[in-house]
């Protein structure tokens, strides 16, 4: 049988993995609401999945339920549909929770939804919205009632199915959730102003905007792929690059002076200590 999925929020990142969804498991098998009905009302339309006006009518039925909300919402959202989800446990038919939602930890989860429940933590990027993204993956199948460890496998590997249409999976444990978040769902931001600097400066000499930032891009894309591909480390790569009194030791040594990579690293820092914060 076919897996049910609920989205209780439609925003950037859960609307990139509802059209996943409904790409690879068919959208009569999702449902959505969010806080915007107007607005989930029109993507369900466009999608041809259900729309429902309520969060509790989203965690009635489906065998996984996603929640896509901000931090500040999870608490309210989770007592919402508390209720529901202690009901379909007594029953014997208690859903899978699966949240995207960035710093906050599982085991805040439970206190709202207790010790027995599957939960799974996604922590999406947004190249899922064009299909190549890295979901990173950490989950807890709860206290093992009713749940033997081959049946959690198929739970787990039934969400990476769906998740697939946004691009790549990656288990990890749920310690590293908050470095990971950091490293993959923050630094696609960092990337991007690298791009548009890069594009600025081409610019600045004579390039048109258009060819400044194809090239800029494609710089960023080729040289992800050979790090992922090649077997190379990084710094060896680059090494490949710099010819002696060549120009790209130049520019590498002026990127140093500037402190590069001291300034990714803070960023880092930062968006990892906000992860923290998020999560408390």
């Amino acid at each position: 049988m076919k897996a049910k999925f609920s989205f209780i929020g439609a925003g950037n990142m859960g609307g990139a993995i509802l059209r996943a969804a409904c790409r690879h498991m068919g959208p009569k098998s999702i449902v959505i609401t969010d806080v915007d009905a107007a607005k989930g009302a029109k993507l369900a339309e466009e999608l041809g999945c259900q729309f429902v006006k309520t969060n509790p009518q989203a965690a009635e039925t489906a065998d996984y339920i996603l929640l896509c909300v901000k931090p500040q919402n999870v608490s309210a959202v989770l007592e919402e549909i508390a209720p529901v989800l202690a009901g379909r446990q007594e029953e014997g038919r208690g859903p899978v929770l699966v949240s995207i939602v960035a710093g906050v930890k599982t085991e805040k989860l439970r206190q709202y939804v207790g010790s027995s429940l599957p939960i799974i933590r996604v922590m999406p990027n947004t190249p899922a919205l064009i299909g190549k993204g890295l979901m990173i993956i950490a989950h807890d199948l709860g206290d093992g009632s009713g749940i033997d460890e081959n049946r959690g496998e198929d739970l787990v590997m039934e969400l990476e199915k769906m998740l697939k249409g946004c691009g790549e999976t990656m288990r990890i444990s749920e310690e590293y959730m908050d470095q990971a978040t950091a490293a993959s769902s923050c630094s696609p931001a960092f990337v991007y102003m690298f791009i548009e600097a890069l594009a600025d400066a081409g610019v600045m000499k004579g390039l048109p905007r258009k060819d400044a930032q194809k090239m800029a891009a494609a710089a960023v894309m080729g040289a992800g792929a050979m790090v992922l591909e090649s077997g190379m480390g990084p710094a060896e790569l680059k090494d490949m690059v710099c010819s002696p009194s060549g120009s790209t030791i130049c520019g590498v040594a002026t990127l140093e002076e500037a402190g590069f990579r001291n300034a990714v690293i803070k960023a880092f820092m930062a968006s990892y200590e906000r992860n923290v914060e998020l999560g408390e």
